[in-house]
C-alpha cells in the first residue's frame, strides 16, 4: 500500500507516520532555508539550477536526520519541501495537472479545482494559514506587488502567465483566499477551440477574415467564459508585419508575432501614489505608432479612449468586456464611457460606439461546463437613438442535451449577409457565401 493510501485510511499507525513526516519536513525545511538563505532568491540562477541546488541540499539534510525514514517517505518529504520552496506547496500537483483549469483556495484547509468546467473538492490543505500567506507573498513578489492589511487584495500572475487573485483579512473573513486561473503551457489555437466545441471551422474562417480586414472587434462574456482565450486566438490572426501593442491589467496574452510591445497596469504604492491606469496606457499607446491595439479588458474610462482610437485611424483593434449578452455589452461600454467624466450626451456616445465597433463576439460558459461562442453579431449603425445590431450566427439551443448532459447544438448561421463583406472585398479578402447560409452556415 502506498503512503498516500495509508494516510487516506487514517489508522493510528498512519497518523503516527504522518506526524513523523510532518515534523521531519518542518525541521529539514527550516535548516534548508538557513543553509541556502539569499541563494533561494538569487536572480542569476536559472530555475533548473535553483531546483538542482535545493534537491542536493535536501538529500544531504535528510541523510543527516536521525529518525528512521523509508526511501519512499524521504521522496515524499523531498517533493513536499521542493514544492513549498520552489513552487506552490500543496497546490503544485494541480498547477502541473493539464486538466485543471482553475485552482480555488477558500482557506488553508479548503481547496477546490475546476476540471472540464466543473468544480471538485480536492482534500488538499496547507499546514496552516501562515503557509498559505507565504505562498501568496511569493507569487505577488515576483511581479513587484504586495498584499497585506493595508492593501488586502491583489491581482498578479505566475511565470507561465496564469492569472492570480489573492485577498486576505480583514476583507476575507475566514482567512486568506487564493484563486489561480491557469493558462495552458501551449496556448490554445483556433483548431483547439473547434475541437472543444467553442466555435466552428466556418466561424474561424469568418473571424480570420475580419481580423485581417482590420475590423474592430469586441469580445464579450461573463467571468470565466473564455474571453481571454478567444482574444488570444483572434490575436493569432494578426499579420506578422504590423506593430501590435497589448495593454492589460495583468499580462496574460501570448502573441506569437515578432513586433509586439506589451504594456501592463501599475497599481499605486503603499502611499497611494504612482498608479498607472489602463486609460493612461491607452492614451500613451496612441503615441507609440501602433498598427493594432489589443486591450485585455476595458472596465472604466479607458473605453472612451479606445472608441476614439478606433474612430481615428487605429482600426483593426480588439478588446473584451464583461457582459451577459451583446446588447448588454454595448450598454456597459456606454456606461464606461460616461465614467471618463466627459460631458457627452447618450446619442453622441452611441454614435461613437456604432462608428467604432464592427463585430461583437459573445461567449458563454454553459451549465455543461463547455465554453461556447453563442453570438456573432454585426454592429450595423444607428436607427434613431438605438444602435442597430444583426446576428450573423447564434447558438442552436433547440437541439437539446444528450444523455450525458452536454448540449447537442452548435453555432448556426442566421442567413444574413453582413454589410462589411463589401468592405473586406475591397481589400481583396473574400468570404465564401456558404459561411452565411443557414443550412451549412457556421457549422462544422
Amino acid at each position: 500500500m502506498s503512503l498516500a493510501d495509508r494516510l487516506a485510511n487514517a489508522t493510528p499507525n498512519d497518523r503516527i507516520a504522518q506526524t513523523k513526516i510532518a515534523e521531519t519536513r518542518n525541521r529539514v525545511q527550516e535548516r534548508l532555508v538557513e543553509t541556502l538563505g539569499p541563494r533561494l532568491y538569487d536572480a542569476t540562477l536559472s530555475d533548473s539550477q535553483l531546483e538542482g541546488l535545493v534537491q542536493q541540499h535536501l538529500r544531504e539534510l535528510l541523510d543527516e536526520e536521525e529518525s528512521a525514514l523509508s526511501a519512499q517517505e524521504k521522496l515524499v518529504i523531498v517533493r513536499q519541501i521542493g514544492d513549498a520552496v520552489l513552487g506552490l506547496g500543496p497546490l503544485e500537483p494541480f498547477a502541473r495537472d493539464p486538466d485543471v483549469t482553475e485552482i480555488m483556495v477558500n482557506s488553508w484547509d479548503s481547496v477546490y479545482v475546476e476540471r472540464a468546467g466543473k468544480i471538485y473538492w480536492t482534500g488538499a490543505k496547507f499546514h496552516d494559514d501562515a503557509q498559505l500567506r507565504q505562498i501568496i507573498d511569493k507569487i505577488v513578489a515576483r511581479v513587484g506587488r504586495r498584499v497585506d492589511e493595508t492593501s488586502p487584495y491583489v491581482d498578479a500572475r505566475l511565470p507561465d502567465g496564469s492569472r492570480v487573485n489573492a485577498i486576505v483579512p480583514p476583507l476575507a473573513i475566514d482567512g486568506a483566499c487564493l484563486t489561480i486561473r491557469k493558462f495552458s503551457a501551449d496556448p490554445y489555437g483556433a483548431e483547439d477551440l473547434v475541437s472543444f466545441g467553442t466555435l466552428t471551422k466556418q466561424t474561424v474562417e469568418l473571424l480570420d477574415a475580419c481580423v485581417r480586414g482590420r475590423l474592430n472587434i469586441l469580445v464579450s462574456g461573463g467571468t470565466g467564459a473564455g474571453k481571454t482565450t478567444t482574444l488570444n486566438v483572434l490575436s493569432s490572426f494578426l499579420p506578422d508585419d504590423e506593430r501590435i501593442l497589448t495593454i492589460e491589467d495583468s499580462a496574460e496574452l501570448r502573441l506569437q508575432q515578432p513586433h509586439v510591445v506589451r504594456l501592463e497596469y501599475r497599481p499605486p504604492n503603499i502611499e497611494g501614489r504612482g498608479e498607472i491606469t489602463i486609460r493612461d496606457l491607452v492614451r500613451n499607446a496612441l503615441r507609440m505608432r501602433p498598427d493594432r491595439i489589443v486591450v485585455g479588458e476595458v472596465r472604466g474610462g479607458e473605453a472612451l479612449d479606445m472608441m476614439q482610437a478606433m474612430n481615428t485611424g487605429h482600426d483593426g483593434s480588439i478588446t473584451t468586456v464583461h457582459s451577459n449578452s451583446p446588447r448588454d455589452a454595448l450598454s456597459r461600454v456606454e456606461t464606461m464611457m460616461l465614467m471618463a467624466g466627459m460631458d457627452l450626451g447618450i446619442r453622441a456616445i452611441r454614435e461613437q460606439i456604432a462608428s467604432a465597433l464592427n463585430l461583437l463576439v459573445h461567449q458563454t460558459r454553459m451549465k455543461d461546463g463547455v465554453r461556447r461562442i453563442t453570438h456573432v453579431t454585426e454592429i450595423v449603425g444607428m436607427e434613431g437613438d438605438i444602435i442597430s445590431l444583426q446576428d450573423l450566427a447564434l447558438f442552436d439551443y433547440s437541439a437539446g442535451m444528450d444523455e450525458d448532459g452536454k448540449f447537442r447544438g452548435q453555432l448556426k448561421a442566421t442567413g444574413l449577409r453582413p454589410r462589411f463583406v463589401d468592405h473586406l472585398a475591397e481589400q481583396g479578402i473574400s468570404i465564401p457565401a456558404e459561411v452565411f447560409a443557414p443550412d451549412g452556415g457556421l457549422r462544422k
